[in-house]
């Protein structure tokens, strides 16, 4: 790969007014000290100049010998563990080592406790995922780029929501991060697939390093894996879900370990919620503003409600989902974010209003009940399932066929 980048990107803080302004909602929910300290902002401006050194390795290996050959390899690994080849090639060794070199601080228990904790919200889950994770997401145009340059920009965003929730729900189904698990292999083939993008990208022409840093780098991984654990919790917890200190602190360790899993370093992994929020805050400070990748992206998810696998009335559903989707967009993006994302003007935040209180209502009941709260996880796990196969339709691929691109 290119080398790096002598200084902090261009991006980093590159309009900390506007950003300032689009983090405010999770300033507000920090407790204690908010800003980030001359190291902290330091050290995020030198997190867009690293990758993931373990895999970039190992992608250098498998091009030089041919991804022919030596994909199956990986997947085998992946599937069985490194113990499986008979006399593993040395890079392929060292990678599985570290990959199954469980951290210390790592409780499956207290994982599987999480996972059972993300079926809690049901289709609610889904929905802050998509619109405060996903949607939200978008402004954050430095993200973006890879998209552009790879021409995942033009890609179908409903097939990009679908593979995306494939992902998390392999990884959010209880004992699904165990060593051969389906969101095990599952986080191990995206982690390749970013690792020969990474590759790609830092190729091309198109790609300023001295403005982006490094495609795909450890500040952008972190903000994504934040979406997924601080921002699911945030957003759930808004939308009328009364998740428990207990129940955020195992989810919040669930995502620790799938982000160590997907190449995220340890400095950048939180083993509590108030940190999380605080790190997510320092990073949405450092994304610089949107752009016309934003609009793109954001107009074509506005859509995606009508293009999903409906069993019956898809005319009516679609409609009533894209009403609500742009409902919560409404209540949680700033002004200048819809905006920026391109989303109608006129919208109005009726669903949160009117779905909240009765939600808090029917969970609080519930689980003051026997057997409630398994109650809730069972049926939101099937809401869950059912709704991947809403977005799938009759076929699910796997993230081992999407992992398999062609030799450069």
């Amino acid at each position: 790969m290119p080398a790096h980048p002598t200084r902090i990107p261009g991006r980093h803080g590159a309009d900390i007014t506007r950003a300032r302004k689009a983090a405010a909602p999770i300033r507000r929910w920090i407790k204690g000290p908010s800003e980030p300290s001359a190291d902290e902002w330091q050290a995020i401006g030198e997190s867009l100049l690293h990758g993931d050194a373990p895999m970039d390795r190992l992608i250098e290996w498998m091009l030089e010998n041919g991804l022919a050959r030596t994909k199956p390899l990986y997947d085998r690994a992946v599937n069985e563990g490194i113990a499986a080849l008979n006399d593993p090639p040395q890079p392929l060794l060292q990678f599985f080592n570290q990959v199954e070199a469980t951290p210390a601080w790592f409780m499956p228990s207290l994982a599987d406790q999480g996972a059972r904790a993300c079926g809690l919200s049901g289709m609610t889950g889904m929905r802050v995922l998509r619109d405060l994770g996903l949607l939200a997401g978008y402004q954050a145009s430095a993200i973006n780029r890879t998209l552009v340059l790879t021409g995942s920009l033009e890609k179908s965003a409903q097939r990009r929501i679908a593979e995306t929730t494939k992902w998390w729900i392999d990884c959010t189904r209880p004992g699904g991060m165990l060593p051969g698990a389906p969101g095990y292999r599952s986080t191990l083939q995206v982690r390749l697939i970013h690792g020969l993008i990474r590759h790609r990208v830092a190729a091309m022409q198109d790609w300023d390093a001295s403005y982006y840093g490094v495609p795909i780098n450890q500040g952008d991984m972190h903000v994504t894996y934040l979406a997924f654990s601080s921002i699911f919790l945030l957003g759930q917890r808004l939308l009328g879900v009364p998740l428990s200190l207990s129940e955020g602190a195992a989810i919040t360790h669930l995502w620790r370990y799938i982000a160590w899993l997907m190449g995220v370093e340890a400095c950048w992994l939180h083993a509590d919620e108030n940190q999380a929020r605080r790190a997510l805050y320092h990073n949405l400070l450092s994304q610089p503003s949107a752009d016309e990748s934003s609009r793109q992206l954001g107009m074509a998810l506005i859509n995606e409600p009508l293009q999903r696998h409906y069993s019956n009335l898809p005319w009516l559903r679609g409609h009533l989902n894209k009403a609500i989707h742009l409902s919560i967009a409404r209540s949680f993006i700033n002004r200048d974010g819809r905006q920026a994302l391109g989303l109608p003007r006129g919208i109005l935040p009726w669903y949160p209003l009117l779905s909240a209180p009765l939600r808090f209502a029917w969970h609080t009941v519930l689980r003051g009940l026997p057997y409630g709260r398994e109650f809730l996880i069972q049926r939101g796990l099937r809401q869950q399932e059912a709704y991947l196969q809403t977005l799938f339709g009759k076929k699910h691929p796997t993230l081992t066929d999407m992992a398999a691109p062609t030799q450069p």
